[in-house]
């Protein structure tokens, strides 16, 4: 029987430039709100302010612990370049091996002994979770 799945949560933003969407997932990762933030280049077609756009963005998909949601939304809302940034989270379930890597990661803890949490054991060739 595979071990219980582990909750976290998924959260999805854009940011303007690649350098921007940089910035703002290092901090996230520096303050322990975030395991992880993929990065990916999106173009997005929108209204805003009653007209159409069509706008190249970065778009951030970060996976945190769910005891960290609140103050990951805070930091996003006070750190983003937009002044109405994208705010879309969900639910999700983890391996047991990745979730508790997740939640490593996401603790003071983590922060204080340099901000890396060691990958679950296996992984291979040691290396770090992939995102």
């Amino acid at each position: 029987m595979a071990d219980a799945p582990i909750p976290l949560v998924l959260a999805l933003t854009t940011e303007a430039s690649a350098a921007r969407a940089e910035a703002l997932a290092r901090q996230l990762l520096e303050r322990g709100l975030a395991a992880c933030v993929a990065l990916r280049p999106v173009r997005s077609l929108y209204r805003w302010q009653g007209q159409q756009e069509d706008s190249e963005e970065v778009q951030l998909l970060i996976k945190s612990h769910p005891a960290r949601l609140a103050a990951l939304a805070e930091a996003v809302q006070a750190l983003h370049s937009y002044s109405t940034p994208e705010w879309i989270t969900w639910a999700a379930d983890a391996s047991a091996a990745y979730g508790a890597w997740v939640a490593e990661s996401c603790t003071p803890a983590s922060i204080n002994s340099g901000g890396a949490a060691p990958a679950p054991s296996g992984s291979p060739g040691g290396e770090a979770p992939a995102g």
